[in-house]
């Protein structure tokens, strides 16, 4: 939460933003302050303490002190422990974990923060959703096809430069393309962005907002991993990768009601009926 505060600081207003950074110097004054208490500790009003933490996607001020709570009880050790070379196996894997771990807790800090809603809405209507990723995005595009289609929308896939390109240069509206990305930066998938914008399709970028790629979409899933990707294959950026699309797909199927829950059980009938198949 601390670290979700200090990057919604530039695009708050002044008022806003004397709370959080009253909030980044007092936490723990601020787990037993009234909103009365720090209203006045951050020169500001009672109301404007409340439009903070909305501003963080939260229901209000009581939520910040349970936020605030769980971030203060975690334990620091957690945050940059990157592996290195001389690292034993099991030092290795305890950082593995332990990175994965607060990569997402503070996925879910942030999600209240993140547009599920009106992304879910544009799936339902979709005609199709286009999953795209380059690397190790690929195989989290991969996955999340595989569940999404399930829903009875259909889906495809593209995890190389040219066939991403072309299939967003002929895309059509009530499309959503999912661009997925932990660096942001891939001119395939920023051009893909503009084609399918240019053509009315509907482009959900699963990065950072302040990457290329993040500004070019017009719904952005934001991933908040800051693993160094250049030395060992990406495990928490993917981690948060695949949890986010996760609780999109969630999120479609409540929306989708019973036509999306029939669905589900017709695909997972289907499998045990060509196991039962082969039995015999």
């Amino acid at each position: 939460m601390l670290a979700r505060i200090e990057q919604l600081l530039p695009d708050l207003s002044p008022a806003e933003a004397r709370v959080g950074r009253w909030l980044l110097d007092h936490p723990r004054q601020c787990l037993e302050a009234p909103l009365a208490e720090v209203a006045a500790a951050a020169g500001t009003s009672e109301p404007t303490v409340v439009r903070f933490c909305r501003r963080l996607g939260l229901g209000g001020f009581r939520e910040l002190r349970i936020r605030l709570a769980e971030s203060l009880g975690r334990p620091a050790d957690y945050v940059h422990r990157g592996v290195l070379p001389d690292d034993s196996a099991a030092d290795a894997v305890a950082k593995v974990i332990d990175s994965a771990v607060q990569t997402l807790m503070t996925l879910r800090d942030g999600i209240g923060m993140m547009p599920i809603a009106e992304i879910v809405e544009a799936m339902a209507d979709a005609r199709q959703i286009v999953f795209a990723g380059l690397g190790a995005s690929g195989y989290v595009a991969r996955d999340a096809r595989q569940k999404f289609f399930r829903l009875g929308i259909p889906c495809s896939v593209a995890t190389d430069g040219p066939t991403i390109l072309q299939s967003a240069a002929i895309a059509g509206r009530r499309e959503v393309f999912v661009l997925i990305s932990h660096s942001g930066g891939q001119p395939e998938l920023v051009r893909a962005a503009r084609l399918c914008r240019k053509r009315g399709a509907i482009v959900v970028a699963v990065t950072k907002d302040a990457f290329v790629l993040g500004r070019e979409a017009d719904y952005v899933l934001e991933s908040c991993s800051a693993e160094d990707t250049s030395l060992y294959t990406p495990m928490e950026s993917r981690l948060a990768q695949l949890a986010i699309l996760d609780a999109v797909q969630v999120s479609l199927a409540l929306q989708l009601g019973e036509a999306g829950a029939e669905n589900l059980r017709a695909a997972k009938m289907a499998l045990g009926e060509e196991a039962a198949a082969g039995q015999s």
